[in-house]
């Protein structure tokens, strides 16, 4: 069984939006977490969705699914003090409802322009490898700073051997539950992603490429960028490019 766990827990403060968060700002008249919700819907290979909410607007999501005709999520729960507490909200609730050999799919809510064919892989490397990490090849050069204040340069990082860790991130249900109330155990509290997680805890991850324009939505300069790649995959499908 393959469980998509949606993470539409923040406010987007960066974001700036003064009425909505984030997940719920709105491109041709969809917001962005249904455009996120789509590709899990219509994939053949995802069983069922958990989406991890801000508790004030659940109300609002169950309204926004009915609207538009998603049928796969079978349980919605509050967000938590941290983005990987909310995730961990996700996964508690998908070990209540379904089978530990089950693999999750952890998706950033504001993440829009996924394929079908990294859920795909995704699901692919998981059952070949145990879990399965999203990257994007680094097409920038990586320095790291000397400081927290990040004054100095310290190191120039071989750019061959970077990534950037995207999403989805993929797990065996029962290996990300079991990281995670350990994670709630020892008062870990520097986590990042789950991607940090498991490798604090040991497990060799495993990668799957995805595409450059799989971004999170974060700024308002994500937006628009989102909204121009939105129009620019409409445009092209009506000139035949």
């Amino acid at each position: 069984m393959n469980i998509a766990i949606i993470f539409a827990g923040g406010v987007g403060q960066r974001m700036n939006a003064k009425a909505l968060p984030k997940q719920f700002l709105e491109v041709h008249g969809k917001p962005v977490i249904i455009y996120t919700l789509e590709h899990f819907e219509s994939h053949p290979d995802i069983d069922h969705i958990i989406v991890v909410c801000v508790e004030g607007w659940i109300d609002y999501l169950q309204s926004l699914l009915k609207k538009f005709y998603i049928t796969k999520v079978s349980a919605i729960v509050p967000g938590g003090d941290t983005g990987q507490h909310s995730i961990r909200n996700g996964i508690y609730k998908a070990a209540e409802l379904y089978p530990e050999d089950s693999i999750v799919l952890i998706h950033d809510g504001v993440r829009p322009l996924i394929t079908a064919q990294i859920i795909t892989d995704c699901i692919d490397t998981v059952k070949k490898h145990g879990n399965a990490i999203t990257v994007s090849r680094a097409i920038e050069t990586i320095v790291i700073s000397s400081t927290d204040q990040r004054e100095d340069v310290a190191d120039v990082v071989d750019r061959s051997r970077c990534m950037m860790a995207r999403a989805p991130q993929c797990f065996v249900l029962r290996d990300i539950y079991a990281a995670h109330k350990k994670m709630d155990e020892t008062g870990y509290t520097n986590i990042i992603d789950s991607a940090m997680l498991m490798r604090e805890f040991g497990m060799t991850l495993h990668t799957v490429e995805g595409v450059p324009e799989n971004i999170k939505i974060t700024t308002p300069a994500d937006f628009y960028m989102f909204r121009a790649l939105l129009d620019a995959r409409e445009n092209s499908q009506i000139i035949g490019m």
